[in-house]
C-alpha cells in the first residue's frame, strides 16, 4: 500500500512539475536521433511509413503513421493551444491592454527579426525563402521547462512574461500557417467546413456545455479542412475558440469553466503523449555525412541563426524599447540581464518550428536541413539562455519590500 502511494505521489510530481514536459520532449527527440543513426534506422523509417486506414463504406482515409501524427494527433495540441489562448485573452494574463502590451510587442520582435535574418541569408533563392517563418516560433513546453530548472532564482513575473510571449507567439504561428502555408484550396470542402464552424458557434451561443457535441462537430470540421488544402490542425484552434467559458462542475464538485476543465484534462495527454510522439516522428535525422559545411548551408544556417540571434535580439530590443516608451513595465523583480536570458530562451523553437518547416518544405530532400537547423538553434538557445539566467543577479528589492 505504501509503495503504491509513493508511486502515485511520484507520478503526480512528474505530471505537475513544470520541467517534466520539456524533459519528456527532449528524451523523445534523443530517442529519434539515436534510432535514425543506428542499425535500427530502417525499422524506424518503416514504422513511420506504416499505413493506417479508416473506412466507412466506400469512403476512407489512408495515411502513413507520420501523417496521422502530424495531421491528426497535432490537432489535439492545437486545440489545447487554442483553449489556452482564449482563456488568457478573456480572463487571464492577456485580458487587459496593459497586461498584453509588453509580451505582445516582445513576441512581434521575436517573429520579425528571425524572419529577416533567415530571409537575408537565403536571399536570391525563391524556393529556400519559403522557410522564412521556421525560426519565428517558440516552443512553450521546452522554454518553460528550461526556466523551471532554475527554480526560485527566477521571479514569477518573468515566468508569466515568457508564458504570455510564447502564447502570443503560437497565435502568430497559427496565423502564419493559415495565410502562407495553404495550397490547392477546395471550395467544396471549405464550404462544408464553414457549415461545421457555424454549428460550433451555434452550440456556443446556446450555452451547450457537453464536450461530446464539440468533439463530434470539431471532428467533422477537421475532416473537411483536411480535404480543403488548408492545414488540418487549424480545425483544432477553431474548435477551441468555440468552446464556451461557462461554469461547469468538475470532479470534486467545484465550479470551473468548460474551457478550463477541458484544458486541464488534455494537458497530460498533450504533454506526455502528443508532443513526444511528434518529436519522435519528426526529430529523427541521419547525421551520416553531416559536417560543418552542411550546417553552414543557407537553409539550416538561416534557421539556426534566426532562432539563436534573431529571437534574442528581437524579443529583447522590442521589450526594452516598449518599456522606454512607457508601453509596459519590466517584469517585477527581474533584472535586464534576466530579461535578456529569457529572450534567448525564446529561441527554443522545437515543436512549432519543425511543424512549420514540414509545411514549408514537404519534399524529403529538405528534411535534414530543417531538423539540423531547428535542433542546433534550439539547443544552443537553451544552453546559452540557461547559462545567462543561472549566473544573472536579481536586482535588489526596494527597502519597503525587504522582509
Amino acid at each position: 500500500m505504501a509503495r503504491r502511494r509513493r508511486l502515485r505521489d511520484a507520478m503526480n510530481f512528474i505530471q505537475h512539475h513544470e520541467a517534466s514536459g520539456g524533459i519528456v520532449l527532449l528524451l523523445a527527440a534523443i530517442a529519434a536521433l539515436v534510432l535514425a543513426n543506428s542499425d535500427l534506422a530502417p525499422l524506424y523509417g518503416a514504422l513511420l511509413d506504416t499505413h493506417l486506414s479508416v473506412r466507412v463504406g466506400e469512403w476512407g482515409l489512408d495515411r502513413n503513421l507520420l501523417h496521422w501524427i502530424n495531421d491528426g494527433l497535432m490537432v489535439v495540441f492545437f486545440f489545447n493551444v487554442g483553449l489556452e489562448i482564449k482563456r488568457e485573452l478573456v480572463e487571464g494574463e492577456l485580458s487587459t491592454f496593459r497586461q498584453a502590451a509588453l509580451p505582445a510587442i516582445a513576441a512581434l520582435g521575436g517573429m520579425l527579426t528571425p524572419a529577416l535574418i533567415y530571409t537575408w541569408i537565403n536571399w536570391g533563392d525563391p524556393h529556400a525563402l519559403r522557410g522564412w517563418a521556421i525560426p519565428t516560433a517558440t516552443d512553450i513546453a521546452f522554454a518553460i521547462g528550461v526556466l523551471a530548472l532554475l527554480g526560485p532564482r527566477i521571479p514569477s513575473s518573468l515566468k508569466i512574461f515568457l508564458l504570455a510571449l510564447a502564447i502570443i507567439d503560437d497565435l502568430g504561428a497559427i496565423i502564419i500557417i493559415a495565410l502562407f502555408y495553404t495550397s490547392n484550396l477546395s471550395l467544396t470542402a471549405l464550404s462544408l467546413a464553414a457549415i461545421g464552424v457555424l454549428a460550433l458557434f451555434i452550440l456556443n451561443a446556446r450555452g451547450v456545455t457537453r464536450t461530446a457535441a464539440y468533439v463530434l462537430v470539431g471532428a467533422f470540421v477537421w475532416l473537411c479542412v483536411l480535404q480543403s488544402g488548408v492545414h488540418a490542425t487549424l480545425a483544432g484552434v477553431i474548435t477551441a475558440i468555440a468552446v464556451p467559458l461557462l461554469p461547469v462542475r468538475n470532479g470534486n464538485g467545484a465550479s470551473d469553466t468548460m474551457a478550463a476543465k477541458l484544458q486541464d484534462s488534455l494537458h497530460p495527454w498533450v504533454t506526455f503523449g502528443v508532443l513526444p510522439a511528434f518529436a519522435f516522428a519528426n526529430a529523427g535525422v541521419s547525421l551520416a555525412g553531416i559536417s560543418l559545411e552542411s550546417l553552414l548551408s543557407p537553409v539550416p544556417l538561416g534557421i539556426a541563426l534566426g532562432l539563436l540571434i534573431g529571437k534574442a535580439l528581437g524579443v529583447f530590443a522590442f521589450t526594452s524599447t516598449a518599456v522606454a516608451l512607457g508601453l509596459g513595465a519590466r517584469p517585477e523583480g527581474a533584472s535586464w540581464v534576466q530579461v535578456f536570458g529569457v529572450s534567448v530562451l525564446a529561441g527554443i523553437g522545437f515543436t512549432m518550428s519543425l511543424f512549420i518547416g514540414m509545411l514549408a518544405f514537404p519534399e524529403p530532400a529538405h528534411a535534414a536541413d530543417i531538423r539540423i537547423g531547428v535542433l542546433a538553434g534550439s539547443l544552443v538557445s537553451a544552453l546559452f539562455g540557461l547559462a545567462i539566467l543561472r549566473f544573472a543577479k536579481r536586482p535588489p528589492l526596494p527597502i519597503g519590500r525587504m522582509s
